[in-house]
């Protein structure tokens, strides 16, 4: 595994929205889904807004690996797992860059109850 430049770090979290894909077991790739994601640090982070039984995040987790594009960046990642600490920042992030949708819409991706859907992007080697 890599890790992101500062200028893809830049243009994801710039991007209002970022497409995922998972790849399936034969290596071809899925449909993207367009979805948000924020910048916490030097991590790219998505939350699923609707739980663990939502179609992309059950795909992406049975695979561990998929495809991203958002800002111009486009990479093939690993979903992992974001430290225990960095919840609270992530939160923050999310406030910060989705507010302005109210708070019935970001509150889906907020909170405890999004923990155990978090998925921090790590792009792989190329």
């Amino acid at each position: 595994m890599s890790s992101w430049t500062e200028d893809e770090l830049r243009r994801i979290a710039g991007a209002e929205e970022l497409k995922i894909a998972s790849y399936r077991r034969d290596g071809s790739l899925r449909p993207y889904v367009t979805i948000w994601v924020v910048r916490a640090g030097d991590d790219v982070v998505v939350r699923s807004a609707y739980g663990p039984d939502n179609g992309w995040f059950r795909r992406a987790t049975a695979s561990g690996r998929g495809r991203i594009r958002a800002g111009g960046v486009e990479r093939d990642v690993e979903f992992a797992d974001a430290a225990p600490d960095a919840h609270a920042a992530i939160d923050a992030a999310y406030h910060e860059k989705y507010d302005r949708y109210g708070p019935r819409i970001v509150n889906t991706v907020v909170g405890d109850q999004v923990i155990d859907t978090t998925f921090r992007l790590v792009p792989s080697a190329d």
